[in-house]
C-alpha cells in the first residue's frame, strides 16, 4: 500500500464538471439530480483501500447528519486488476449497510476522476449550490482532507469536512485552505 496525497487541480470558485455515472440503486445520476441540495460532497473513493474504509462511518454520518448535502461516492479504480472495486462489490457494501451515501456511484472510464483531478481515495471535493433546484451551479468551495487523521489507525480529532459544510449552510465562505487527502492511489487502467 502506497499512500498518496491529493493534489490541487480544480480551483476554488470552479465549476464542478459534469457526470453521467451509474449507481448502485440502479439510477445512472448527473450534478442535475442534486440540484435540491445547498451542497454536494463527492468523495472520489473504492472498496479496499484501508485509508477509504478508515472513513467509511464519517461519510455515513455526514450522509445521515446533514439533510441539505448530498454526499455522494465515486469509484474509478480498475475493477479488473482490483476485483474487490467491482460494481458488484460495490452493490453490495451499499446493500449490507457498510456504505450509506446518498448515492454510490461508478466512474467505469476512470474520464469523471481525470476531470476533477482525483488522485487518491478518499479524494473529497465540496461544492457549493450557487443555483437552483432546477438548475444547480455548484461551485468548488473546498477540497482537502476530510479530517485530521492521516492514516488509517488514527481516531480523528477535528473534522474539516464538517467545518466546511457547516460554513456553506451557514452562507458563508469556507475558511479552510488546501489540504491534501492522504489515501491509497487511484488504480488507473492501462492505456
Amino acid at each position: 500500500m502506497v499512500a498518496t496525497e491529493s493534489e490541487q487541480t480544480l480551483a476554488r470558485d470552479d465549476p464542478a464538471p459534469s457526470f453521467d455515472l451509474p449507481a448502485t440503486d440502479g439510477s445512472t445520476y448527473s450534478l442535475d439530480d442534486f440540484g435540491e441540495y445547498e451542497a454536494l460532497l463527492l468523495v472520489f473513493t473504492c472498496n479496499h483501500c484501508p485509508y477509504a474504509e478508515a472513513k467509511f462511518a464519517l461519510l455515513n454520518d455526514l450522509a445521515a447528519e446533514y439533510d441539505e448535502v448530498a454526499v455522494v461516492g465515486i469509484n474509478p479504480n480498475d475493477a479488473e486488476e482490483y476485483p474487490d472495486d467491482s460494481f458488484d462489490r460495490m452493490t453490495e457494501l451499499v446493500r449490507d449497510g457498510t456504505i450509506a451515501y446518498d448515492a454510490y456511484l461508478r466512474d467505469e472510464t476512470q474520464e469523471v476522476a481525470r476531470e476533477y483531478g482525483a488522485v487518491c481515495t478518499p479524494d473529497p471535493f465540496l461544492f457549493r449550490n450557487e443555483g437552483s433546484a432546477d438548475e444547480p451551479r455548484f461551485l468548488l468551495s473546498y477540497h482537502g482532507r476530510l479530517d485530521d487523521a492521516m492514516n488509517p489507525d488514527e481516531e480523528p480529532t477535528e473534522f474539516y469536512v464538517r467545518q466546511a459544510i457547516d460554513s456553506i449552510l451557514a452562507g458563508e465562505d469556507v475558511d479552510l485552505e488546501f489540504m491534501p487527502s492522504r489515501g491509497c492511489s487511484i488504480k488507473w487502467r492501462e492505456e
